[in-house]
C-alpha cells in the first residue's frame, strides 16, 4: 500500500473526489490593495480583529481541472493536489504549515497550497498534517515530515521539490533539510521560508520591540503570542539547541533559500539571524523584508500589494533556481 500512495491518490481523487469545481485555479495579479502606511495598519486591524473573532473565514475550493484527497504516508496524515493542467511539470511541492506547532492544517493552508503550485509551476502539493504539540513534543513533527519526504524522494527527483514553511512551518523545514544532511539523504532543490521561526528563545529585539506592531502574531493574539514566548514543541529541550533553533547550526550544504519577513513582525529578527548564519555558511540565501507587515501576511491578507509582490518574488526565485 505505501508502494502506491500517489497512484492511488490520483485514482481515488478520480473516482471520489467529486466535489464541485467551483472556480478557476487562483493566478497571479498584478496588483493587490494598496494603503498608506496609516489606512494599511487601520486595514490590517480590522481584518484580523473579524479573524481572530471568527467572523472571516477562508472556505477552500478545489479548482476547477484539480483533484484533492486526504491520504496516509507511512501513518502519516497528508493532503494531496493535483493539478492536471500542469502534468508534465517535474516540480513538487511539500507544504509545511504553520501554527506555532499547536495548530493543525486548515482550508487557509489548502487555499495557500494552491498559490505555491501555481507560483512553483509544480504539478503536485503534498500538504502534511503532522502531529501536534503539546500532546506531541519534538521530535514528532519533524520525523512526520521525514517519512513523507522519503517517501517522495522514492518517485521524484529531489532536486525538483520546492518545500515551503511558514512560521512553525518555516523551523520544520529547516529542521527538515538538516536531518536530511545529517542522514547523507538528498536535499530538496529549494526551500521557501515565509515569516520562520528559527529559535525557540525569545531575547531578540524584535520579539519585544514587535509585539504590539505585529496584528497577526503579537499581543493581540494571546494564543499565539503566549505560544512563542512560552513555546511547548521543545519539551525539556534548551530554547537554543539547534535542534529546534537553527540559527545555531551548521547549514552548510543546504539548499539555496528564500526568507520573507515583516517589518513589523515578532520575527523579523528571526529572519534576519537566519540570513547571516546562512550567509556564513556560504549558502544561496536571500531576505526580503516587506515595510510594515505582520507576521505571515501573505498567507492571511493575500489581497494587499505587500503579498502580491511577495508571491512575484516566489515565483522569480523558483524559476530562477529550477530548470525544467
Amino acid at each position: 500500500m505505501k508502494k502506491t500512495f500517489f497512484a492511488l491518490a490520483l485514482v481515488l481523487s478520480v473516482l471520489f473526489g467529486s466535489k464541485t469545481f467551483a472556480e478557476p485555479a487562483w493566478q497571479l495579479p498584478n496588483s493587490g490593495k494598496i494603503f498608506s502606511d496609516d489606512a494599511k495598519q487601520a486595514y490590517v486591524a480590522e481584518k484580523m480583529a473579524k479573524f481572530f473573532r471568527g467572523e472571516e473565514k477562508t472556505s477552500f475550493n478545489v479548482p476547477d481541472g484539480w483533484f484533492y484527497e486526504k491520504i496516509t504516508v507511512d501513518g502519516v496524515k497528508v493532503e494531496h493536489l493535483t493539478n492536471p493542467a500542469n502534468k508534465n511539470s517535474p516540480r513538487i511541492v511539500l507544504q509545511l504549515h504553520g501554527g506555532g506547532y499547536i495548530d493543525g492544517l486548515g482550508d487557509l493552508y489548502r487555499d495557500f497550497a494552491v498559490k505555491q503550485t501555481v507560483l512553483s509551476d509544480a504539478r503536485e502539493a503534498f500538504l502534511v498534517d503532522y502531529r501536534l504539540a503539546p500532546e506531541n513534543i519534538y521530535p514528532a513533527a519533524l520525523n512526520d515530515a521525514v517519512k513523507v519526504y522519503r517517501e517522495l524522494i522514492k518517485r521524484v527527483d529531489p532536486n525538483e521539490i520546492v518545500v515551503f514553511g511558514d512560521s512553525a512551518g518555516g523551523n520544520l523545514a529547516i529542521e527538515l533539510a538538516l536531518y536530511l544532511k545529517s542522514n547523507d539523504l538528498p536535499q530538496p532543490g529549494l526551500l521557501i521560508l515565509l515569516s520562520p521561526w528559527t529559535t525557540f528563545e525569545i531575547s531578540l529585539p524584535s520579539r519585544s520591540k514587535n509585539a504590539e506592531n505585529d496584528l497577526i502574531l503579537g499581543v493581540t493574539n494571546p494564543k499565539m503570542y503566549n505560544e512563542v514566548c512560552k513555546p511547548t514543541y521543545n519539551g525539556k529541550i534548551s530554547p537554543d539547541d539547534p535542534r529546534l533553533s537553527p540559527i545555531y547550526a551548521d547549514l552548510s550544504g543546504l539548499p539555496p533559500i528564500l526568507i520573507q519577513v515583516g517589518g513589523f513582525e515578532m520575527f523579523v529578527d528571526d529572519g534576519i539571524e537566519l540570513l547571516r548564519k546562512a550567509s556564513a555558511d556560504n549558502l544561496d540565501v536571500t531576505l526580503s523584508i516587506y515595510r510594515g507587515m505582520s507576521h505571515d501576511f501573505a498567507l492571511l491578507l493575500p489581497e494587499l500589494d505587500d503579498s502580491i509582490k511577495s508571491f512575484a518574488e516566489i515565483k522569480s526565485f523558483v524559476a530562477s533556481r529550477l530548470q525544467k
